[in-house]
Parts: C-alpha cells; structure tokens; sequence
C-alpha cells in the first residue's frame, strides 16, 4: 500500500509523504545518507553495525513499512518501522537530509511513520538515538515522546543510549485511515 500526502512548501515545491517497502528506488539515498551520518558521528563500524544489524524484510508488510519524505521526487528525509512487540512500532532508520534541516521534514517523517503504524494497528511507538545525536533527542522530546527507562548502555556495553516512547493517537488513525489510500492517493 501506498498513501501519498503532498503539501506545498513555502518556496512553491511539492512536498511528499509517501509509504514505501524497503524496495523502493527511494530508499537508497535515505539509506546512504543514513550510513554517512552515522559513520560520522559513530564511526564506519557502527554505521555498518546498525544498518546491517536488521534485515530488511523486518521493515516489510503486514508488521512493518518506510516512510519517504521527498521534495521534487527527491528523499529529503523518512524512516521505517518493525514490530516491536503485538502492540508496539519500533522506528528506525530515522533521518533527514543533513542540507534540509530545520525545515519540518523530521517531524513530517515522524508524523508519517506514527500514522502508517497505526493503520497498521499499533497503539505505541517505541525508538531510540544515541548521545551523538542532541537534535533528534530534543526533535523526539517536542513530538511528545517521553524518554523511557530503558535507557542504558548498547548491547555490547560500550554506549550510552536513549529509549523513547509515546502512544499512538486511535483518533490519529482513526483520522488518516479514512482518507485515501493505495497507489498514487494524496492527501492535499
């Protein structure tokens, strides 16, 4: 399934919101743009670590999807989810491209990852960031989500992470599961 939300931006541009499957020529350049960021702020190995750590089917159908944002037909930022437990979305590969920044495309990447989980019937999202990334923790605080006792230390013990969560809106999916949907719908 793909739903299509467009909104024009201040400059005139199209801006899209759109589900995708891992498939999707449009996920490459999130995915590359994601590994650049985190070898920067982590290092290749975690780069690597992270994106490899989940195979990409978790992100499919019926449990999980991406969510592109593209201005123009280009991904400026998305994210995807995975089911996390029978009522839980973990989002993951959450990005924005670093030179659009600042412009509302992670809250729209947000806004629609939190939307095609609920339709998918999850009450909750789950997420989590690392120490190296102070804007997506304050991005994640705004939006609402609250900072979870999970946060610890990795997996392997050597960082420091932070967890969050927030409930689902049912009237949020109640709201966007009555529009259109399917290939090429829009929401204007």
């Amino acid at each position: 399934m793909e739903a299509v939300a467009q909104r024009r931006g201040g400059d005139g541009v199209r801006i899209a919101v759109r589900e995708a499957d891992m498939g999707d020529p449009g996920v490459a350049p999130l995915l590359d743009g994601l590994a650049a960021e985190y070898a920067a702020r982590y290092g290749p190995e975690a780069a690597e670590r992270e994106l490899a750590g989940t195979p990409d089917a978790e992100f499919s159908a019926p449990d999980g999807g991406v969510v592109l944002v593209e201005d123009g037909g280009r991904p400026v930022a998305g994210g995807a989810f995975r089911r996390k437990d029978a009522r839980t979305a973990e989002f993951k590969r959450i990005w924005t491209d670093a030179g659009r920044r600042r412009q509302g495309l992670g809250r729209r990447a947000m806004a629609g990852l939190e939307g095609a989980a609920a339709r998918r019937g999850y009450a909750r999202a789950y997420l989590t960031t690392g120490p190296e990334q102070p804007e997506a923790v304050a991005m994640y605080a705004r939006l609402g989500y609250a900072l979870s006792e999970d946060e610890g230390t990795g997996p392997d013990g050597s960082r420091r992470y932070y967890a969050f969560s927030k409930e689902l809106s049912a009237e949020f999916s109640a709201e966007l599961s009555t529009g259109p949907t399917g290939p090429g719908a829009s929401y204007d």
